[in-house]
């Protein structure tokens, strides 16, 4: 009996929303051009030309992430226009720690069946990103993978390329006791803890993303989907105008295991708990998971999406800085004596 052949389509992936979707993000792409970017979308390698002369001792920083379970949200409301920022932003922000300017960004894109308004949505967002970044979106990669993701269903991670004068490297390793920490606003969760976030707010409470809440001044669904913030712009600024001793990302691990990496031996910070304006989100995880600060403070930023650390004697002159700028920032903490750790002051 002959058999029909069988396509690459009826085995769940189609070429053609592959090819759709390629022509409609090359102008999102073109966008976020730089000059050193060589060529355009379609080969097998991303060409970027480093201006060696521009530097006498270039270093690259890279770096790369996901979103991580935020995605779940993403998917329960049916929302992917700013996931892709969220890409960018723990990418970049982490590079920026050690002063680097972000040059280039890739993505992969893996989903289960591709859609592509769905995949030109969450591109949109990787384009935005790299956008507030000021970096190029120079490749990337989308693989589609039925029976290993449901339909509807995609992950996404990047991959950030800076670089950073020698002599400029921030590590760290001029921090001494009486140093001030300045934590600089998050804008919310950005991407971090979504597992208890969903947990709590899905799982415990019942609560529809749709739900608006009083307090947040927003539905639960707007909040849960706020981008995370991208420093590049402003830590670039800042460090043309100040001497910075160091810098940290508060992403996993909350300010509890983020900010002790920056440290040097013999160093130590104590933050001063009440310090800062802790949101309103996080205020509602903890009184109504019920959630232990401690927990808290390990999982999430609390309002404090990136930190730094400079002599106390420009301190107030950083603090105004940021409030000239119209950013939120405040002294957070001191650097004492002691191992790299952090110990939090001022818990009930």
């Amino acid at each position: 009996m002959h058999k029909s052949a069988v396509t690459y389509k009826q085995a769940g992936v189609d070429i053609t929303q592959g090819n759709e979707m390629v022509k409609k993000i090359k102008p999102l792409v073109a966008k976020t051009h730089r000059k050193e970017v060589m060529g355009g979308l379609g080969g097998f390698g991303a060409l970027f030309a480093l201006d060696i002369l521009k530097y006498k001792q270039p270093v690259l920083v890279s770096g790369t992430d996901g979103v991580g379970t935020k995605l779940a949200v993403a998917h329960k409301l049916n929302k992917h226009d700013t996931v892709g920022i969220d890409c960018v932003a723990m990418c970049v922000n982490d590079i920026l720690v050690s002063g680097a300017e972000p040059l280039f960004f890739l993505d992969y894109l893996a989903v289960g069946r591709l859609e592509a308004k769905q995949a030109v949505q969450i591109v949109a967002g990787v384009a935005e990103g790299c956008a507030q970044a000021g970096c190029a979106l120079i490749g990337g990669e989308t693989a589609e993978m039925p029976g290993f993701y449901k339909q509807g269903e995609y992950d996404i991670a990047g991959f950030a390329v800076g670089v950073v004068e020698k002599s400029m490297i921030i590590d760290g390793k001029s921090i001494v006791p009486e140093d001030v920490i300045i934590g600089v606003a998050s804008s919310g969760l950005h991407s971090n803890g979504y597992s208890l976030v969903r947990k709590i707010f899905f799982e415990q409470l019942d609560l529809k993303p749709e739900k608006h809440i009083e307090v947040l001044g927003c539905s639960l669904g707007e909040e849960l989907m706020r981008p995370t913030k991208i420093y590049v712009a402003l830590i670039r600024k800042l460090i043309n105008d100040f001497k910075i001793k160091g810098m940290a990302h508060i992403t996993g691990g909350g300010l509890l295991e983020n900010p002790p990496r920056v440290l040097p031996k013999g160093t130590h910070m104590q933050i001063e708990y009440g310090s800062w304006e802790v949101p309103a989100i996080f205020k509602l995880m903890m009184e109504n998971g019920p959630v232990d600060t401690m927990e808290m403070l390990r999982t999430f930023n609390m309002g404090i999406g990136y930190v730094i650390v400079v002599d106390a004697n420009e301190a107030p002159a950083m603090l105004k800085w940021f409030e000239n700028k119209g950013e939120k920032a405040w002294a957070i903490g001191k650097i004492t004596t002691g191992e790299p750790g952090v110990t939090i002051r001022g818990l009930s």
